[in-house]
């Protein structure tokens, strides 16, 4: 078996990276080739051994894709530093004395997820190691690639909004909640079945096709000048909002 290794999405070449969303690809081979699709493999396994892999290096798997066809399969793993990791990267941030110091421990670093590029390259060699010898991933060459999830990372449940309450997220319902499926907003309170979106002003939806004006004028119980709350079961798909 070869395998190949390098980084992606803004290489600098002799000097430590500054960004913050951080890739590691990897290849492993093997002697047939097939699509992922027509593979019969259990994702569970996959998702709770990159889990058991990833909490050896005090990670999290955050999130798994299987994506591409036969001559181009990719495995794409998104990880962070697990809870007790971030909260010693927080007493340490804090413990810096000064922005600047704390932006320069930060540098090369997903500082939401607290994720180097020395992380997923330890993740990525021994995940991999893994899935060859278990034979987990039948069929052809594929690449791995692990990364953090990014600024804009997607929220999955009610623990990522209670974790990232406060920040600006952009929310896309399967239902329109008072005539839109498009908000923006900050995380201003979260409850067992639902969130309340603190608006960036005053009727402030996103959606492409409705007016500010017209939006205003339907009201609902759930929908105030300034706040819109809606259920969690109505969240097609939400992710933070950059803000630099």
């Amino acid at each position: 078996m070869s395998g190949s290794a390098g980084v992606r999405a803004g290489e600098m070449s002799g000097r430590e990276p500054t960004f913050y969303l951080v890739y590691f690809q990897a290849k492993r081979r093997r002697a047939f080739g097939a699509d992922f699709h027509d593979m019969a493999f259990d994702v569970e396994q996959i998702r709770a051994t990159g889990q058991r892999v990833a909490a050896s290096h005090g990670l999290d798997v955050v999130e798994i894709e299987f994506l591409g066809g036969a001559k181009h399969r990719l495995l794409r793993v998104f990880i962070e530093k697990n809870a007790e990791e971030r909260k010693k990267l927080a007493e340490q941030a804090a413990d810096a004395g000064s922005l600047e110091v704390a932006a320069a421990a930060g540098a090369g670093v997903d500082q939401p997820a607290g994720v180097t590029h020395e992380d997923c390259a330890a993740f990525s060699r021994d995940f991999g190691t893994v899935l060859d010898v278990e034979d987990l991933i039948p069929g052809g060459e594929y690449t791995l690639e692990v990364s953090s999830p990014g600024l804009d990372r997607k929220l999955k449940g009610i623990e990522d909004y209670r974790r990232f309450a406060g920040m600006l997220v952009k929310v896309q319902t399967f239902e329109p909640v008072a005539g839109n499926r498009h908000w923006q907003g900050r995380i201003a309170e979260v409850g067992d079945a639902s969130v309340k979106l603190a608006l960036k002003r005053k009727g402030a939806v996103r959606g492409k096709k409705a007016k500010s004006t017209e939006l205003r004028a339907q009201s609902s119980a759930k929908v105030g000048s300034e706040e819109v709350e809606i259920t969690l079961a109505n969240i097609e798909k939400a992710n933070l909002a950059p803000e630099i």
